[in-house]
C-alpha cells in the first residue's frame, strides 16, 4: 500500500480480493470470511503505508541512500549519458570498494516498521 500511495493512487485496475480459503472447507461462510480477511488487511496496510508517509523516516533514509545518483556518474546513468567506457573506466579508478561499503540497515528500518506497525 505504501507504493500505491506514493504513485498517487490507482490510476487504474485496483486490488485483487480474490482470496481464497487454504483448506479443504470451500463453503459460502469460508470464501465470504476470506474475502473479509483480505480486505481488512488491505485497509490495515494503508493505515500503516499512510503512517510511515507521514513519519518520513524511510523516504529520508532512501533519499540519504541514493543521493549519490543525483551527481556525477549516478546522474549520468540515469540520464542514460554514461557509456559502458565511462563505467569502466570508472570502476577502475575507483579500485577496491568493499572499505566503502555501507549498511543497509535492514534492522533500523524493519525497527521503524515494527514501531509504526505495533503504535496503531
Amino acid at each position: 500500500m505504501y507504493e500505491v500511495i506514493k504513485a498517487g493512487g490507482f490510476t487504474n485496475g485496483g486490488l485483487n480480493f480474490d482470496a481464497k480459503a487454504r483448506r479443504g472447507s470451500y463453503t459460502r461462510e469460508d470464501i465470504f470470511h476470506s474475502y473479509i480477511a483480505g480486505m481488512d488487511t488491505f485497509a490495515l496496510g494503508y493505515k500503516i503505508a499512510l503512517k510511515l508517509i507521514e513519519d518520513g523516516r524511510i523516504d529520508k533514509f532512501v533519499e540519504d541512500r541514493y543521493a549519490s545518483w543525483k551527481t556525477g556518474i549516478g546522474a549520468d546513468i540515469i540520464s542514460g549519458k554514461a557509456t559502458m567506457a565511462d563505467l569502466e573506466k570508472y570502476a577502475l579508478e575507483k579500485g577496491e570498494v568493499t572499505a566503502s561499503l555501507t549498511s543497509g540497515r535492514q534492522e533500523m528500518l524493519e525497527s521503524i516498521l515494527n514501531n509504526i506497525m505495533f503504535s496503531l
